[in-house]
């Protein structure tokens, strides 16, 4: 007996029971948004709006099947995941952020922010304004 999961719609095989995959990769923020959970939307509409606001001049697109933000470069990328959302400024936001980001998982260019805790819109406005004047 296989510990796999396959997907109905698409076929794939997948490791854990009704794993979180795309069937399909989102071509738009808006599809990746659509295919994200109902009680997600919401969070992730309002993040996008909060790195709109912040880089009103920046391209939104799919970069590694997630919504980025690009400025002559990717500024940011985000991503919805079981128990968290992943914000991916780079490691160098992440350096400069570390005394705001105590109380966060972090990584090499990532953050996690967790879901049962309400999300810093503060915090992801002014990294990506610094993220802007890196440019």
């Amino acid at each position: 007996m296989s510990d796999m999961w396959k997907c109905e719609k698409c076929g794939r095989e997948l490791k854990n029971m009704e794993q979180a995959h795309f069937c399909a990769k989102p071509t738009s923020i808006d599809e990746y948004i659509a295919a994200q959970p109902v009680d997600l939307r919401p969070l992730l509409q309002n993040i996008r709006e909060t790195i709109r606001a912040a880089a009103p001049e920046a391209i939104e697109k799919i970069s590694w099947q997630m919504p980025t933000f690009w400025q002559g470069e990717n500024l940011i990328h985000f991503a919805a995941f079981k128990k968290h959302i992943g914000l991916y400024p780079g490691s160098e936001a992440i350096a400069e952020f570390k005394e705001r980001l105590k109380g966060y998982r972090t990584s090499k260019g990532a953050i996690q922010l967790p879901l049962n805790k309400p999300i810093d819109y503060k915090l992801i406005t002014d990294i990506v304004r610094w993220r802007i004047k890196q440019l």
